[in-house]
Order: structure tokens, then sequence, then C-alpha cells
């Protein structure tokens, strides 16, 4: 496992010694959950934390996760979405090494695989506070019910070794009580955040519109997910052959990549939507695609909270998606855009139309959209990530009896060898 490590002379000593926090996800593809924890480690506040994060050696994310300041950096080679057993025993053992390596106060696991196995091994190393987050639940409906129930009880067992948790939506974490992973007094909603600042004074998007060939004055719906089943793509596909006889003028725009981009090629090919149904992988200037945007979409099966959404109504576009887990918390439905029945490509088809044929429905929303978006700051996420972690470290030290101050009690054993090297 090559790791990057900060040596001893990072630290502050004494009782005023900064907690240090390790992150565990599973791939850093372009996602919610992965932008959420990168903006994590890199905003916590240095005089009061010290940041790790560990995860598997590949992902859209990776390259930027390798070169981030002042992080300690393990990546994982066995770490996989996939359940693989002896991969996922060596992941394990690789988490336990990351752990010794660093010696956090606070391991903070997101997604299903690094949830289960990052709790565990936090377990296994006797760490005093373990914070799981929720980015929407691994498992659900759309499951077979032998898959299903193997997801929740492995998620069950890994809840007994969890301090907190943290939903990004209070629709998961009403579902997480209702499923007796926990009471409702071991969790917290802090939301998704994203960089308001950047979406609320987005340009280009002319440039996105020359760049795909869609005409300046031509509607253009937006979608921005990963192909993969939980977003539902092929719903997206679905809605633009019902939508192009009636908007012919109209363009479609699918922006993200993943397992489902040939059965979506397909499907733009079966609807004669070639030249009008855009795919062209992931872009980084999503502000600048919003921009060009004329209506949003999301398709998703389940959710989170999407801050694809947030995203949009920050750059004051209306959006039409379906009412699943979070997005009716990100959504307000009427007054910046419509909520539709999950599965619904009909009903989204008509709320698209009627937005796309109505221009003063369009501005009338726009003008909405900005309002009330102040707790979806990532500022405010970190903030609120950092007031948790002193408070459960606090709890954590009366609990041992007071004697306990960060980077001194259990999980904080030395290294040991194969520990990485040291780096500022």
């Amino acid at each position: 496992m090559r790791s990057r490590v900060p040596g001893p002379e990072s630290r502050v000593p004494g009782p005023e010694s900064r907690v240090r926090v390790l992150h565990a996800i599973t791939m850093l593809e372009l996602g919610g959950a992965q932008r959420n924890t990168l903006d994590t480690v890199t905003r916590l506040d240095r005089g009061r934390f010290a940041a790790a994060l560990a995860c598997a050696d590949r992902g859209e994310l990776f390259a930027e996760a390798e070169t981030l300041p002042d992080v300690a950096f393990f990546p994982l080679r066995h770490l996989r979405r996939e359940v693989r057993p002896l991969a996922d025993l060596a992941a394990l053992a690789e988490l336990r090494r990351a752990i010794r390596a660093f010696r956090p106060d606070v391991v903070h696991t997101h997604s299903s695989k690094a949830g289960i196995l990052g709790r565990a091994a936090a377990h296994r190393e006797h760490i005093g506070v373990v914070v799981h987050s929720i980015h929407g639940f691994g498992f659900g409906p759309h499951q077979r019910a032998p898959v299903r129930a193997l997801f929740l009880a492995a998620e069950r067992i890994a809840a007994r070794w969890t301090t907190h948790f943290i939903a990004v939506s209070a629709e998961n974490l009403a579902e997480g009580v209702r499923l007796g992973l926990f009471p409702r007094e071991r969790a917290t909603v802090i939301r998704s955040g994203i960089d308001l600042a950047a979406f609320r004074g987005a340009a280009g998007g002319a440039t996105v519109r020359a760049e795909l060939g869609v005409p300046p004055d031509a509607p253009l719906v937006v979608q921005v997910a990963c192909f993969k089943a939980q977003k539902a793509p092929e719903r997206f596909v679905a809605l633009a052959a019902r939508l192009a006889p009636r908007f012919p003028a109209a363009h479609f725009l699918l922006l993200g990549d993943g397992a489902l981009r040939g059965p979506l090629e397909a499907a733009r090919a079966a609807a004669s939507l070639t030249g009008r149904l855009h795919l062209p992988g992931w872009r980084r200037d999503v502000p600048a695609v919003l921009a060009a945007a004329t209506v949003v979409t999301l398709t998703s099966r389940f959710e989170g909270l999407p801050r694809a959404l947030v995203e949009a109504r920050a750059v004051g576009r209306p959006v039409v998606a379906m009412a699943v887990d979070g997005v009716v918390e990100a959504v307000r439905d009427g007054v910046d855009g419509f909520l539709v029945p999950e599965g619904d490509v009909e009903a989204m088809a008509a709320r698209v139309g009627e937005l796309l044929a109505d221009e003063a429905l369009r501005r009338r929303f726009a003008a909405r959209a900005g309002d009330g978006l102040d707790e979806f700051d990532r500022d405010v996420m970190v903030r609120r990530q950092e007031e948790l972690y002193l408070s459960l470290v606090r709890q954590a030290c009366g609990a041992e009896g007071g004697a306990r101050t960060p980077s001194s009690g259990p999980g904080t054993r030395d290294p040991g060898p194969g520990t990485g090297r040291g780096a500022g």
C-alpha cells in the first residue's frame, strides 16, 4: 500500500493537539459523495484538525486526491465496489494498516463498501469515534430480495460499530431510523455542500453550446448523472424521445459516463436522436454546462441529496425531478421546479414540456431558484462536521474518565512497519 503520511513534526503537542480524522470512501468517481469527501478533507481547519483519506487506487478524482496538500493519503489496491471476499479481506487489512499509520481520533466512512470495511477496521483497531455518512442507501427495492437482505444485514452489523451517523437528507435519516439502523439521537442531518459562489456566478453557457453544436436559441434539456442503475439514465433517453417530436429544435444533454454507456448509445440510435441527444462524457465545467441549460432534470431511482439539482438552482435554472428520498428537500414543487412520481416518464415529459413552452414560467421559477440555498454551502457543511467531530471526541474523552486527549487514546498505537513515508 503506497501512502503519504504526515510525520510527527506536523502535530501540535500537548492537550491542545489537533483532532486527527481519517476519511474512507470506496471509489473517487465524479459524484456528490466523492466531491463532499474531498472538500471536507481539504477544508478542515488545520489549526484544529489533521486529515487523512483512504480510497481505491482509481477513479476520475483520484489524481486530484493524490495532490491534496496537507492530507495523509492511502490508496487501497484491493478496495473495489463489487463484493469479492478475498479482495475485501485484503482491503480490510489495508484499511487497518492505514489506521495504524495515521492514528486517528475519528474514522469517518462513506459509501457502501468503504462504509462496511472502514467501520470494521476502526472497530478492530479500537477507534473511539466512528462516523458514517449516508449519501443514500446502497440497498433498495431495485435489488433482488436476497441481495438487499445481505446488504441490509451487513449495514446493521456495521451500525453497531458506529458512534454517529450523518445523513445528507432528512428522508435518509428517517429511513435509517425506520430500518432500525440507529436511534434518532445518534444521527444528524448535514447537507451535501457545494461551492455556491461558483454556480451563482456561472458563465460560459454559450461556449458549451458551441462546442456541442447546439444552436444558441435552441431549447436544451440537461441531466448530470453517472451512467449507473441508481440514476436511471435510460429514462432520460425515453424522456428525450417523447419530447423531440413536440419540440423539433430541442436538444438533450446527458452529462456523465459509466457502465451503461453502451445501452444508452444503442437506445439513442433506436430513437433516432443521434444528432440531438448528446453524450459527451464527463466535463469539469459543470457550472457552464448548467448555464447552457433551459431545463435541468433528474431521473434517479433513489438518492441521498442530489447536488446536481442544488447546483441547477444556484445557476438559476428550473428543474424537473422524480420525487425520491432527498430530492424532495432539494426542489420546492411549483416554486423553483416540478416533482413527479418516481418512474413516471410521461409525467416528467409533460412537466418539462410545460417549461419549454412557457418562458414566463421559466423566468418565475428561475427568480426563486436561488432562495434558501445557504444550508447547501460547502463551508457550512465542513463547519458542521467539525463541530460534530469535536463534540463526539469530547464525549469519548469523558467516557474514558477525562484523561484522554486527541491522538493519545485507543487507536493511536505506534504505526509499526510498512506504514508509508513521511511527508509535510
